[in-house]
């Protein structure tokens, strides 16, 4: 018999954009879908802190860490679209990376790390991915749009396989001051 209650949550805080501002990145990959596999719209995000599998019974110790985050809030412009050959992926990035999204990353991990929560530490890449098992060379991409948004909040979000999709679930958003 299989438990139907999971005992643990894959786990993200990611920059979680409105319909309006998913629906601006998405427009970008009309210009590109011919590379590869288009991400669904209602999942576009920008990912902070990957976090992995978390124990259920421990978010709300997950959701105290995040609260306890006291960065501002700060205007993000992505305006470039970029390919990472590593994993096949295009992606929107923003050619100026706000101090305070580095802040609130870095501030982020430092709370993670003293509720003693694992996850995935690296330099930090600010990113919305686009498209994925991307076929590409290294042939200029098309000149895109900006999407700028206001970060006012980030989310807490549950990655969800269901019937061979992935799909995201947001627990809770975190206001920035």
């Amino acid at each position: 018999m299989t438990n139907q209650f999971p005992d643990t949550a894959r786990i993200f805080l990611a920059l979680w954009p409105s319909v309006s501002e998913r629906r601006a990145l998405a427009a970008w990959q009309t210009k590109l879908k011919d590379l590869g596999r288009v991400m669904r719209t209602e999942t576009l995000h920008a990912t902070l802190v990957f976090i992995g599998e978390v124990e259920v019974a421990r978010l709300e110790a997950l959701q105290l860490a995040a609260r306890e985050v006291s960065s501002g809030r700060f205007d993000l412009c992505f305006d470039e679209a970029r390919y990472w050959g590593h994993n096949h992926i295009l992606y929107a990035a923003p050619s100026l990376v706000p101090p305070r999204l580095v802040q609130l990353v870095s501030e982020l991990e430092r709370h993670l790390i003293r509720h003693r929560f694992r996850f995935n530490q690296h330099e930090y890449k600010p990113h919305v991915t686009l498209l994925r098992n991307v076929s590409f060379r290294d042939d200029p991409l098309p000149a895109m749009q900006p999407v700028c948004w206001r970060i006012k909040e980030f989310a807490l979000v549950q990655s969800q396989q269901q019937d061979g999709e992935v799909n995201y679930r947001v627990l809770a958003h975190f206001p920035l001051l």
